[in-house]
C-alpha cells in the first residue's frame, strides 16, 4: 500500500495529530535503542484501548504487521518495524495505588521511575529495576521481563505482576483480575484455551522438557518465551498472563498491569570490595545469596579504568592491578540495629574469600552515592570514548553460580581473541548476570563479519559449554532470535513456535522478533552511523533523554532530533544532497527540529554520554541567523537600558485595558493578533507580567555597620517585566521583594553600577547570537568583579536560568547564588519564619535541577507554608525564555498534567519569572517568585 493511501485510510480512524507518515517522522519515531534500523510505513499514537483495538482491526483486515512501542529503550531490536508502528501515548500514563502501596496499577505508558516516585511515600517500589527505569515504560518493562540490579529471579515482572489487561490480535480484551472477563474470554476462545491446556500437558508430562525448563529458569532468562509459565501454572488464564511477560509484543498488547510492590527500606549501606581477579569475585555469589543483600554489582578492571580518572572517583581505583575486579555490595534495613547486623553477616560470610583490602561498609550518604556513581558511570564512560562511527552493543548473559568463575574467564578470553579486548564488563552478581560492551563499526562489512563470528562463538560458549542464558534481561529481539533454538533445543523451540501460532495465527504482531528462521537476521538492517556533528556523534540512540523533553508529546524528542540530523548529514556525505537538499530539508523540519526545542539541557542530564541536544539546536540557530537578525540583536545588546525601559512602560498598558474591558475580552484580541501574525507577535495573556519599577539606588545600607554584605544582580527580565499580573495581591515587583527579604535579614546590599545595561547573555545565546551573548557576558563579568571586590562578596541573582548561565560563563572567582539557594544558605538563620496556613505548589526549573536545588527549594517552601506539594511528572515547563510567547503549544504540552498535579494547592512558587507565566496559565493558580512567599512568612 502506498504511503499516501495508507495515511488517508488511517486518517479515517484517527485524528491527524496521531498519525505520522512524513519521511523524517517515520525514521525518527521508528528508532529504538538497538543496533537495527527499520523505517515504518506509518506511526500511529494511541491513547486508549478502543484506539488499540481499532488499529489492530485495521492491520488485521489489511494483513499489515504491527509493532508496539513504549519508550523504545529496548536493546535487541524489539520495537522497530517496516510496517505499522503503534506508539503508546499519554492516555496510558494513569496509576492507582492500593493497600498502602502494597499493590499498584499502572498504565503501560507510565515510566518506571514515575511509578517509583508515587510508591516512595509508602516505602515501596517496583520489583524490576532496569538501568533504563527513568525512561523505560511499564509496558516495555513487562514485555521484556526486565529486572536490573534487583534480585532478578525473585523480583522481576514474572514474579511481581499480579494481574493485567491484555488486547489480543483479534481485538478481544482480557482482564485477568476480573472473573467475569476471564469467564467471557474462555467462552469466546475455546480453541485457544484448549491449545494452551495442551501445551501445559506437553510441557509437564515430558520429564526431560519439564526439567530443562525448570533448570533454565533458575537463572535470569529472557531468551525466547517464558516457558516456565507452562509448568508453574495449571490455570490457562494464569498461563496466558505469564506468557505475555517477556513476549516482546508478539502475543498481544498489555494496556495496564497491577504489581505486588517491594519494600524499600530507608536505611542503606554499601561496600566497595576489590579482588585480584574475576574468579575470586565470582566466589562470593553463593554466600551473598544467603545474606540480606539489596544489590551486588560486579565491575571488571576495564570498567573501573573507564571511570578512574573522573572527578570524585575513589583514589584506590588507579592503583588496582591488571585483572582486578570490584564488587559493590548494597544492603538496606528499616532500623540501624538490623542494618549493622546485616553488614556484619555479609562480612562474616565473605571472610574466607581473599580480597585486596578489608571489607568496609559505609552509611555515609556522600560515600554511598560515590560508590554507586562508580557503578553507574561505567557504561557512560566506555560509550563516550568509543571510536567514531561505531555502535555501542551491550550483550547480556547469565551463568550458574558454580560455573560463574570459569564462564567469566572464558568470556574475557573470547573478547580478547575476537578483537574486543577493550570491552567493559559489569553485571548483577546475585543473578550471575553479566553485561559487556563491544563497539563494532557496523558501517564496515568486515567489522560486521567479525561481529557475526564473535556472536556465534559467544552463543556456543554460553548456551552449550556453560549451559547459561543467552539473554538474561535484555530480551531476545532480532539480536538473539537465530540462537534461541541453540539454547533451548528443537523440542522446546517447537513449543515456542506453537505459542506464537496460537496467539497470533496471522503473524501480524511484531513478526520476526523472538521467533525467526533467518540465521542472519541479527546482522541485517544494521544502523548506519555517520559522523554528523561532534556535539552528538557519541549518541547511542538509547532514548534515556526523552522522558525529560518538554516537546516529547508535541513534536519530537532529543533522540529523534539527533536521528533526523544524522540522516540529513548522511545524505550530504553520500552525495545525495542534490536530490535531497539538506539545507532545504532542515528548513522544512525546523518546527519540530529547532523551533519547539526548549534548549533546557535536561536531556544532557539523562543522557548516558552527556549529550545536550540543545547545544546542537543553538548551533543550527546560529547558522540560520542572517544579517538582519544579527543587526537587531546588536541593537538590543547595545541598548539594553533602553530596551528594558521601553518594556517597563509598555507592559502595564494591556493590564490597564484588561481591567477596564475585562481580561477575557482583552485575551480574545491578543489571541487574534497572535494568529494573524502567525507567531510574529508574542501571545499576551492575563498572566504576562506588568512592568517593573526602575531601581534608583546602587547601595542599600543596613542599619548596623557590621552587617553582612551581598551583591544583588537583578536580571534584565526582572528589571523589565517582573511586576504583578493577574492573581497577584501584591503591588511590588521581584526586585522590591528581594530587597525586602535582604533588608529583614540585616544585609547591606550592593547593586552593580550601570545595572540597567547589564545582561547575562543567555537570551542571546539561546537564539544562536554568539557574539552578542559574549559581549554581554564580558560586560557583566567586569561589573560583578568590581561590585563583589573580585569575588569576595556573595552575589545573588533572581532568575535561576540566568544564574546557571552566569555560572557556566563568568569568572570562577565569583560566588554566584540563585535567589532560593541564597535564602537557604545565608538567610534561614537570620529570619524569623511564621508558617502560613496555606497549601503551596512548587516548581523546580530546569536550571535549578541542573544546579541540584530541588531540596533547597522544598526546604525554603516548607519553612514558609504548612503544606508543600511537588506535582508529579512535571519537568521542564517548556516556556524556554521567551519561547512560550511565540510557541505556547510547547508550554501547554509540557505542563498538561500540572492542573491535576497541584491537588489542593492555592498558590504556586518557583524561581524564574518567565516560567511562572506558563505555570500560571496551565495550573489554574497563580505562580510567583519564591521571594514573595519568603517575604510574606518572615519578619
Amino acid at each position: 500500500m502506498e504511503i499516501k493511501q495508507l495515511r488517508n485510510r488511517l486518517l479515517q480512524l484517527f485524528p491527524e495529530d496521531q498519525v505520522f507518515t512524513d519521511e523524517l517522522f517515520r525514521l525518527a519515531k521508528g528508532t529504538d535503542a538497538g543496533l537495527y534500523r527499520l523505517v515504518p510505513k506509518a506511526v500511529v499514537r494511541v491513547n486508549s484501548e478502543d484506539e488499540v483495538i481499532r488499529l489492530l482491526g485495521f492491520c488485521r483486515t489489511g494483513n499489515l504487521p504491527i509493532t508496539f512501542k513504549a519508550a523504545g529503550t529496548s536493546l535487541s531490536g524489539q520495537t522497530i518495524s517496516d510496517s505499522i508502528l503503534m506508539e503508546t501515548g499519554n492516555g496510558f500514563e494513569f496509576s492507582t495505588i492500593t493497600h498502602e502501596g502494597a499493590t499498584a496499577t499502572f498504565g503501560c505508558a507510565l515510566a518506571g521511575a514515575a511509578a517509583n516516585r508515587m510508591l516512595m511515600r509508602y516505602k515501596r517500589k517496583l520489583g524490576p529495576k532496569p538501568a533504563s527505569i527513568n525512561s523505560a515504560k511499564i509496558g516495555g518493562i513487562i514485555a521484556n521481563n526486565a529486572s536490573g540490579s534487583s534480585y532478578g529471579i525473585r523480583h522481576n515482572s514474572y514474579n511481581t505482576v499480579k494481574s493485567m489487561r491484555i488486547i489480543f490480535a483479534d481485538g478481544s480484551v482480557l482482564d485477568t483480575a476480573d472473573s467475569e472477563s476471564c469467564r467471557s474470554f474462555i467462552a469466546a476462545h475455546p480453541q485457544l484455551i484448549a491449545e494452551i491446556e495442551q501445551l501445559h500437558r506437553d510441557a509437564t508430562n515430558n520429564e526431560a522438557v519439564r526439567e530443562k525448563i525448570a533448570s533454565k529458569f533458575q537463572l535470569k532468562n529472557t531468551c525466547g518465551y517464558g516457558m516456565n509459565s507452562l509448568i508453574d501454572f495449571n490455570d490457562p488464564i494464569q498461563i496466558i498472563q505469564h506468557l505475555m511477560i517477556g513476549s516482546e509484543g508478539t502475543l498481544g498488547f498489555i494496556s495496564q498491569a497491577t504489581f505486588e510492590t517491594v519494600h524499600d527500606a530507608p536505611l542503606k549501606a554499601a561496600a566497595m570490595v576489590y579482588f585480584s581477579n574475576l574468579r575470586d569475585v565470582s566466589n562470593t555469589i553463593i554466600p551473598l545469596r544467603s545474606c540480606r543483600v539489596s544489590a551486588a554489582e560486579l565491575m571488571d578492571r576495564n570498567a573501573l579504568r573507564a571511570v578512574e580518572d573522573q572527578e570524585g572517583m575513589p583514589e584506590e581505583l588507579r592503583s588496582l592491578p591488571e585483572g582486578a575486579a570490584a564488587l559493590l555490595i548494597d544492603t538496606s534495613a528499616d532500623d540501624e540495629a538490623t542494618l549493622l547486623s546485616q553488614m556484619a553477616e555479609i562480612e562474616e560470610k565473605l571472610a574466607h574469600i581473599q580480597t585486596l583490602a578489608p571489607i568496609k561498609f559505609t552509611t555515609d550518604k556522600q560515600r554511598y552515592n560515590l560508590y554507586w556513581n562508580v557503578r553507574n558511570g561505567l557504561f557512560t564512560s566506555a560509550a563516550a570514548t568509543r571510536p567514531p562511527r561505531t555502535a555501542s552493543i551491550i550483550e547480556d548473559v547469565a551463568f550458574r553460580a558454580e560455573t560463574l568463575g570459569d564462564a567469566l574467564t572464558d568470556v574475557r578470553e573470547l573478547l580478547v581473541r575476537s578483537g574486543y579486548g577493550n570491552a567493559v564488563m559489569w553485571g548483577h552478581l546475585l543473578d550471575g548476570n553479566i553485561h559487556f560492551t563491544v563497539f563494532p563499526d557496523i558501517n564496515s562489512p568486515e567489522e560486521v563479519e567479525k561481529y557475526a563470528l564473535f556472536m556465534h562463538e559467544l552463543c556456543e560458549l554460553v548456551a552449550v559449554k556453560h549451559g547459561g542464558s543467552l539473554k538474561a534481561e535484555h530480551g531476545t529481539g532480532r539480536n538473539m532470535a537465530p540462537f534461541v533454538e541453540k539454547e533451548w533445543g528443537v523440542e522446546i523451540y517447537d513449543l515456542m513456535k506453537r505459542i506464537k501460532r496460537i496467539f497470533d495465527p496471522e503473524d501480524i504482531l511484531n513478526p520476526g522478533v523472538l521467533i525467526n528462521d533467518d540465521p542472519d537476521v541479527f546482522i541485517k538492517n544494521l544502523k548506519r552511523i555517520p559522523e554528523a556533528n561532534p556535539i552528538i556523534d557519541k549518541c547511542i540512540e538509547c532514548g534515556f533523554c526523552e522522558v525529560n523533553c518538554p516537546s516529547k508529546n508535541l513534536t519530537i524528542t532529543p533522540r529523534q532530533r539527533i536521528i533526523a540530523y544524522r540522516h540529513l548529514a548522511g545524505l550530504a556525505v553520500s552525495g545525495n544532497e542534490k536530490n535531497n537538499p539538506v539545507r532545504k530539508q532542515l528548513k522544512e523540519i525546523s518546527y519540530p527540529l529547532e523551533e519547539t526545542c526548549a534548549t533546557d539541557g535536561l536531556c544532557g542530564l539523562a543522557c548516558p554520554v552527556g549529550i545536550d541536544t540543545g547545544k546542537l539546536v543553538k548551533e543550527l540557530r546560529w547558522k540560520q541567523n542572517g544579517k538582519l537578525a544579527n543587526k537587531v540583536a546588536d541593537i538590543i545588546a547595545n541598548n539594553m537600558a533602553g530596551t528594558t525601559a521601553l518594556l517597563r512602560r509598555l507592559l502595564p498598558i494591556p493590564h490597564y485595558i484588561g481591567k477596564t474591558v475585562g481580561y477575557p475580552a482583552m485575551e480574545s484580541v491578543t489571541k487574534g493578533l497572535y494568529r494573524l501574525g502567525d507567531g510574529a507577535f508574542p501571545l499576551w495573556t492575563r498572566h504576562t507580567p506588568s512592568g517593573s519599577k526602575k531601581i534608583a539606588r546602587n547601595i542599600l545600607p543596613a542599619s548596623s555597620p557590621d552587617s553582612p554584605m551581598a551583591v544583588y544582580f537583578p536580571a534584565c527580565i526582572t528589571r523589565a517585566m517582573s511586576g504583578p499580573s493577574f492573581g497577584y495581591k501584591e503591588t511590588e515587583d521581584i526586585p522590591q521583594k528581594m530587597l525586602s527579604v535582604l533588608r529583614k535579614a540585616g544585609y547591606t546590599v550592593i547593586i552593580p553600577e550601570e545595572k540597567d545595561r547589564l545582561c547575562c547573555g543567555m537570551a542571546f545565546s539561546s537564539k544562536g547570537f554568539r557574539e552578542q551573548a559574549q559581549k554581554k557576558e564580558n560586560e557583566l563579568n567586569e561589573a560583578l568583579l568590581k561590585a563583589s571586590r573580585n569575588g569576595e562578596l556573595p552575589i545573588v541573582c533572581d532568575m535561576s536560568p540566568c544564574l546557571l548561565h552566569m555560572r557556566e560563563t563568568l569568572d570562577k572567582r565569583l560566588k554566584l547564588y540563585d535567589q532560593v539557594e541564597f535564602i537557604h544558605d545565608f538567610l534561614l538563620d537570620r529570619l524569623q519564619f511564621i508558617k502560613q496556613p496555606v497549601s503551596v505548589a512548587i516548581h523546580t526549573t530546569c536550571s535549578s535541577t541542573k544546579m541540584h536545588l530541588e531540596e533547597k527549594l522544598h526546604t525554603v517552601a516548607s519553612r514558609c507554608a504548612e503544606k508543600v506539594i511537588v506535582p508529579e511528572n512535571i519537568g521542564c515547563c517548556g516556556w524556554a525564555g521567551d519561547r512560550g510567547f511565540f510557541y505556547p503549544e510547547l508550554n501547554n504540552s509540557a505542563l498538561a498534567p500540572l492542573r491535576e498535579g497541584i491537588h489542593d494547592a492555592t498558590e504556586g512558587y518557583s524561581n524564574s519569572r518567565t516560567c511562572e507565566i506558563g505555570l500560571s496559565i496551565n495550573s489554574g493558580i497563580t505562580y510567583k517568585s519564591m521571594v514573595y512567599l519568603v517575604d510574606k512568612a518572615t519578619t
